[in-house]
């Protein structure tokens, strides 16, 4: 049951642990769009209802089409986003709807890891994935699932 979810991803650019939250954006070196693939079976049914395997099979979240420093973000709280499956619309919001901005989150995860260059952190999805509908709405081979958020760029992967 495999489902949809856009997020913006910062990519950390320095080491740290323990970051504070006023200084947590200078260990961000950028930005980008991810499709965090999920495999809804496996989060909700199978493997005692443990979510995190339902995240981690080869080809799950995708990433792209680049890095954006974060200098050359005019906002990353207030940014749209968006993703399609097939050219209909599913997600559609703004980054400003995060439930935990950016330093928020580097600050937390700092607490219980060392982050280093070249870690990806996710902040969460808009409504709009699958299995929330009525009823909910799987992936099948074929289906064309494109994500994009302003200023970061779009991209499109297909589910084989």
């Amino acid at each position: 049951e495999l489902d949809w979810e856009v997020e913006l991803a910062a990519v950390i650019g320095k080491k740290g642990r323990h970051i504070e939250e006023a200084v947590a954006l200078e260990h961000v070196l950028g930005f980008t769009v991810a499709n965090d693939v999920s495999a809804r079976d496996w989060q909700m049914r199978r493997n005692g209802r443990q979510w995190l395997l339902g995240k981690t099979f080869d080809t799950f979240c995708p990433l792209g089409p680049a890095i954006v420093t974060k200098e050359a973000v005019a906002d990353v709280h207030n940014l749209w986003i968006r993703c399609s499956v097939n050219g209909h619309r599913m997600q559609d919001s703004s980054t400003r709807h995060l439930i935990f901005g950016v330093p928020t989150l580097v600050a937390w995860v700092s607490r219980f890891v060392t982050l280093v260059p070249g870690d990806v952190l996710l902040t969460g999805t808009p409504a709009g994935v699958g299995v929330f509908r009525k009823p909910p709405v799987f992936l099948k081979r074929g289906d064309m699932v494109q994500c994009e958020i302003e200023e970061l760029g779009t991209i499109c992967n297909q589910v084989v």
